[in-house]
């Protein structure tokens, strides 16, 4: 039985010393972009140095909900260690609605909602660390298209705080 459950440990350690690649991340990105706070985010390594980002962002304030999905190619260097710089491209689509009934006083527009397209660029640091866990900063400047009424411009600078599991 000693040898079965020490052979099953080697086994299991084995599994994840040979899985120690971590093509996979999965986390949070927390920042701020014209109301966009908090995103679920996910990467797939897909070679040496290169990846996908996929984010998931919602926001839910006082005067509108909004929800967006982020696809980004990005392209990763290795400054030293676990210490990496990334730049990328992508795009994504998302959905808003204004709820009038919470607008303050002085607004007198109707409720609305839309959908919007946007292109985005990417540039960032990051840190992977010994156990399976990175964090990175990133900005990432995005154009909007479409029916945005609900933003000022077309424009949304986004700079974020990412918290992943790398497995």
């Amino acid at each position: 039985m000693k040898k079965l459950l020490l052979s099953a440990f080697m086994l299991i350690g084995l599994a994840f010393s040979s899985n120690a690649q971590d093509r996979n991340a999965l986390g949070l990105r927390l920042g701020d972009n014209d109301g966009f706070g908090g995103e679920i985010s996910y990467q797939r390594t897909l070679a040496s140095s290169n990846r996908v980002e996929l984010d998931l962002g919602w926001r839910n304030s006082d005067y509108y909900d909004a929800l967006k999905l982020a696809a980004l190619y990005q392209w990763v260097w290795n400054i030293d260690g676990g210490f990496n710089w990334y730049a990328g491209v992508g795009g994504g689509v998302g959905t808003w609605e204004i709820d009038n009934n919470r607008l303050p006083p002085y607004y007198k527009g109707n409720d609305d909602s839309g959908t919007f397209l946007f292109a985005a660029g990417d540039i960032g640091i990051e840190y992977n660390f010994d156990i399976p866990l990175q964090l990175s900063l990133d900005f990432r400047p995005e154009l909007y298209f479409g029916n945005d009424d609900f933003r000022d411009n077309n424009f949304g600078p986004d700079i974020a705080l990412g918290v992943r599991f790398k497995f």
